[in-house]
């Protein structure tokens, strides 16, 4: 999925912060499970949707996560809020991207 959101960061060995900017967020999301539901699903894309896309589209990434908003704390986040979840793909921007797995 594609997200576009805000962010600034803090840098805790400068003590300083970027500037708030933005980026189109690509998001790729792993679930597995042993079984498939009863609709032959192992999550519903559209519950993900929901979860994901819904709560971080248009919005300051500092507002939703309650961290420095880094592109591996947004892989973080996600993989933590999607059922059945065990990686998330994050890319920022071009060259720049983070896998978060457990």
């Amino acid at each position: 999925m594609e997200v576009s959101a805000s962010h600034k960061l803090h840098f805790s060995a400068s003590d300083s912060w970027e500037p708030l900017h933005g980026h189109n967020w690509k998001i790729t999301i792993y679930c597995q499970s042993e079984e498939l539901d009863e609709d032959g699903f192992v999550v519903n894309f559209l519950d993900i949707e929901a979860a994901i896309h819904d709560v971080l589209d248009h919005t300051d990434l500092g507002d939703v996560l309650d961290c420095n908003p880094s592109t591996e704390n947004l892989a973080r986040w996600i993989c933590e809020h999607v059922d059945k979840c065990y990686r998330v793909d994050v890319v920022e921007c071009s060259g720049n991207e983070a896998t978060y797995e457990i």
